[in-house]
């Protein structure tokens, strides 16, 4: 692997195990040999070679006694796919806990570190873990970061503002926003970055906020149509959860208007079924897979108390442009 890397085997060492203080490129670059070369090491003799289990944690929060199918939701789904790949190769197991597990479980099964993902105000599931006293990091920015706190995020300012900038190139001048009330960052992120960019284009904010819990599907429908009664109504509808672009299209047809010619549409979600919708819709991926890869690496930094590693991570998200948001061109003269 050094040879493949043109680096030292002390190099590749401190790349797999997570220490030393590397160049995030020297790093990757050790990583890519690993993967050409199929090098699995041999976790469990590492750990307990360092006093460790080779075991990573994979957790989502808890809403009381309200299940929550994470593995369904297709950003997890990714996001979980991605962390384990990253897990494997750098040496460890990861293991996923489901969001109903036991907080005796959460005391005592015996991992090296936790990814929290989701984490909320008032959130039991961070609280609980936090008594361990074990290494963690956050999937998503803590509601009330402390100073030591260390997380990856999707750049969800960055993601809102390309769908607007989409929009806005496609002809929409009133663009609304159907916003969940819930007590994690991400509500609030979405909103403050959507506001700045109407004052910063002069546009009117037209949001309808919508409880997220229990049942998001009938009131995200409910505020869409709020949305499209008033007056003057939006041009285009913007949804931030995996299946916003349903709704939007539901509460549309609802109100007779027709994707794209009356109005366009368009989402934040990891949803492939969007490809196939009528009209397909125009969506933005966060790009989970790659949120739980960086998850895992910088999860390993800080057990392994790397140095000058960045503890705060954005992966940036990528646009993918649909019917839903592409107006036909009216032809002139009576040609086309």
């Amino acid at each position: 692997m050094a040879a493949r890397a043109g680096v030292s085997t002390a190099t590749v060492s401190n790349a797999l195990n997570g220490t030393g203080r590397l160049s995030e490129a020297t790093r990757q670059r050790v990583l890519a040999a690993a993967r050409e070369l199929g090098y699995a090491p041999a976790s469990t003799a590492r750990a307990l070679a360092r006093g460790g289990t080779g075991v990573l944690g994979l957790t989502m929060t808890t809403y009381g006694d309200l299940p929550v199918p994470y593995i369904e939701i297709p950003y997890y789904a990714q996001l979980t796919l991605g962390a384990m790949s990253a897990a494997h190769e750098r040496g460890y197991l990861l293991l996923a806990m489901p969001s109903s597990t036991s907080p005796w479980m959460w005391l005592n099964t015996p991992m090296d570190g936790v990814i929290h993902g989701g984490p909320r105000a008032d959130d039991p599931v961070r609280a609980i873990l936090r008594e361990r006293g074990i290494p963690m990091i956050s999937e998503g920015r803590p509601p009330e970061p402390r100073r030591c706190d260390a997380w990856v995020d999707a750049d969800h300012e960055a993601g809102l503002r390309l769908l607007l900038d989409h929009l806005a190139q496609s002809g929409a001048r009133r663009i609304g926003l159907s916003l969940p009330l819930h007590d994690d960052a991400y509500p609030r992120l979405i909103a403050h970055a959507y506001r700045s960019w109407c004052d910063e284009h002069r546009r009117p904010a037209l949001v309808e906020e919508y409880d997220s819990l229990p049942d998001y599907f009938t009131a995200e429908q409910d505020a869409v149509s709020r949305l499209l009664r008033h007056d003057p109504g939006p041009d285009a509808v913007i949804g931030v959860y995996s299946d916003s672009g349903h709704n939007i299209l539901a509460a549309a047809r609802h109100h007779g208007l027709r994707v794209p010619e009356d109005l366009l549409v368009a989402c934040v979600s990891e949803d492939p079924d969007y490809a196939t919708t009528t009209p397909p819709v125009t969506t933005v991926s966060l790009r989970p897979g790659r949120v739980g890869a960086e998850a895992v690496d910088l999860l390993i930094a800080v057990i392994n108390a790397r140095c000058g590693v960045d503890r705060r991570r954005l992966v940036q998200p990528v646009l993918l442009p649909r019917r839903s948001t592409r107006r036909a061109v009216r032809p002139r003269n009576g040609t086309q």
